[in-house]
């Protein structure tokens, strides 16, 4: 034992990893019994299954490293505190999401911008994640949970959540101006939600007249169908948008909407896809149309979010799966036909 970790009470539970690449999930048992100084060791009740758990499963993400535990939707109890946590206390109701430690020293850190850290720590993708009973993680990257939450509900919220929500709020767009949100899956559904409670004209876009019903009740003002001819020209006609929340994992299915972008409109970009987008820069001049991107946010970003949701009634919806169905849990979701977030809860034992 270092200088920095202390010994604590000694605890063994559940981990499920990944050894390598491509390898199959492996169920394991860890035995914790040290703890740095200024972490927390959390019982972990619930953990989400994103998109972006891929990389555990098939590696290929900078900095990734195996044998991984993946899982960056982490909530749970403070089970332990290291000696010189201050903030929380054992049995505080936590969460940690994309972002699980930075480095104090690269330029963003200096200028307070954690999450944009050139040495980021990210559960499930260069620490180990919340597949496991227990995880252990800076005092710092744990937010808050409020009660009003499950533990389900709570568990998306420090990602998808927090991504949506953080980046819409941080447009300048002002309530009444038209927001629309391009697609209507595990993030878009959130920030259909978002968007109406923050004030402004919601628009969704999604695949076929048949989710128009379904978009309204989340809150939509105006439903457009991104399969028909005309889809571009609707969403134009309407005005244009001041802001186009992009969730969609595919570039080509965004970039002809960077066309209904009212003038000095953003498109903001929080789906990810490693293809190139083709857009032509005479859409971007006329209409001083910009593209921005937006990376989650910081345990202050996640215990805001989850806040306003508590306070405007905003859930996401899930599909929940017992720890040992982790697998068949990860799986679902790759498959997209999960509605409209899948959770594997760990307080079943």
């Amino acid at each position: 034992m270092t200088s920095s970790t202390q010994a604590t009470d000694t605890k063994t539970g559940r981990v499920a990893q990944i050894r390598k690449p491509e390898a199959a999930l492996e169920f394991l048992s860890k035995t914790y019994s040290e703890l740095p100084v200024r972490s927390v060791r959390i019982n972990v009740q619930a953990c989400g299954i994103c998109h972006s758990d891929s990389f555990a499963f098939h590696g290929g993400f900078p900095g990734m490293k195996h044998p991984m535990v993946p899982g960056h939707e982490i909530v749970g109890l403070v089970d332990e505190v290291g000696s010189e946590v201050g903030r929380l206390k054992v049995g505080d109701r936590v969460g940690i999401g994309w972002h699980g430690g930075h480095c104090h020293e690269c330029q963003s850190c200096r200028s307070g911008d954690f999450i944009a850290c050139s040495k980021l720590e990210t559960p499930g993708i260069t620490v180990d994640g919340g597949y496991a009973d227990y995880a252990v993680f800076p005092e710092e990257v744990c937010a808050l949970v409020p009660e009003k939450l499950s533990w389900s509900e709570a568990a998306p919220l420090v990602c998808a959540g927090v991504t949506t929500y953080n980046s819409l709020r941080h447009t300048g767009t002002m309530p009444g101006e038209t927001v629309a949100i391009l697609g209507i899956g595990g993030l878009g559904h959130l920030g259909v939600q978002f968007a109406n409670k923050m004030g402004f004209r919601t628009i969704a876009i999604a695949r076929g007249k048949d989710k128009e019903a379904f978009a309204k009740e989340l809150g939509a003002h105006e439903y457009i169908d991104s399969q028909a001819p005309d889809a571009v020209e609707t969403l134009k006609k309407l005005g244009g948008a001041k802001v186009i929340l992009s969730t969609v994992t595919n570039s080509d299915a965004m970039t002809p909407w960077i066309e209904a972008l009212s003038i000095g409109g953003k498109m903001l970009i929080v789906g990810a896809d490693f293809k190139p987008m083709q857009i032509s820069p005479v859409a971007l001049i006329g209409g001083r149309r910009s593209l921005v991107g937006w990376p989650s946010g910081t345990a202050r970003d996640s215990e805001e979010c989850m806040n306003f949701c508590a306070l405007t009634g905003i859930r996401p919806m899930v599909e929940t799966f017992a720890f040992d169905k982790a697998y068949e849990a990860y799986q679902h979701m790759m498959s997209g036909k999960a509605r409209f977030r899948v959770v594997i809860e760990l307080n079943d034992k």
